[in-house]
């Protein structure tokens, strides 16, 4: 079923979802929200948009150009329809393709900020048997590797552009590896906790191509405090769904 809701602490911003598909989650929403965009970025990119929340989210931070790419035409429809409805066609483009396709057919180095909730499983994952064909490749490394990502990224994004990713905690090693095998520098880290006696699970990471050396890690995003509560900064993600229309 498809239905048109407020996008997470976002009464300004509506998005069409498909029940039926992997609809966004708030880790898509925090990394709008953490990605550094400057005054001189003017190109933004998001690769595996979904239904592009993302870019939705960065249109208010910024009336910059923004692109955002995904494979599965089913989701391209979604975004593209949110787009209109929320009249962004003029600063948001959405783009139905492979990213692997789309680097070969791109100028490379042509964007300031890239952006990625990329698949966070590998296809051997135990859960991959059940889940729909549109969560598969939401979900597990189909179509995409992790290390495809970075370095598709790595190609499109100009040098001392930014690249910002949300992924999970346990595979860090490997997103360092590869950002560095792909010349990103790791700039700033972030780790999203439960709680603050829970071991974090998620992990906002963002880096500069060709960049300096030197890694900030930032204060712990913590979804609840250890009494059950939600905190301050989780809470504004915490607003009801609105489920204001449905087809």
């Amino acid at each position: 079923m498809e239905v048109l809701n407020d996008i997470l602490g976002y009464s300004n911003r509506k998005i069409f979802q498909n029940t039926d598909f992997f609809s966004f989650s708030l880790d898509s929403v925090m990394l709008a929200n953490f990605v550094t965009i400057r005054l001189r970025d003017k190109k933004i990119l998001d690769l595996g948009t979904g239904n592009g929340v993302i870019p939705l989210v960065l249109s208010l931070r910024t009336d910059k150009s923004i692109v955002g790419v995904d494979i599965q035409e089913s989701l391209c429809r979604l975004a593209e329809k949110s787009v209109q409805y929320n009249q962004l066609s003029s600063q948001i483009s959405i783009v139905c393709s492979d990213m692997k396709d789309y680097v070969s057919n791109q100028s490379i180095e042509q964007f300031d900020i890239i952006t990625c909730n990329p698949p966070y499983f590998k296809v051997n994952d135990k859960n991959f048997l059940n889940e729909s064909e549109e969560k598969k490749i939401a979900r597990h490394e189909v179509m995409i590797s992790l290390e495809e990502v970075i370095m598709v990224s790595s190609k499109l994004l100009k040098n001392n552009g930014t690249f910002a990713m949300v992924h999970r905690t346990e595979r860090l090693l490997e997103i360092f590896e590869f950002f560095h095998r792909y010349h990103i520098e790791p700039k700033r880290i972030r780790f999203v906790h439960e709680n603050a006696l829970k071991p974090s699970t998620l992990v906002l990471i963002e880096g500069i191509k060709n960049g300096k050396t030197g890694l900030k890690v930032e204060a712990p995003f913590l979804m609840y405090y250890t009494n059950g509560s939600p905190t301050n900064e989780y809470s504004k993600f915490l607003v009801e769904v609105s489920e204001s229309e449905s087809k």
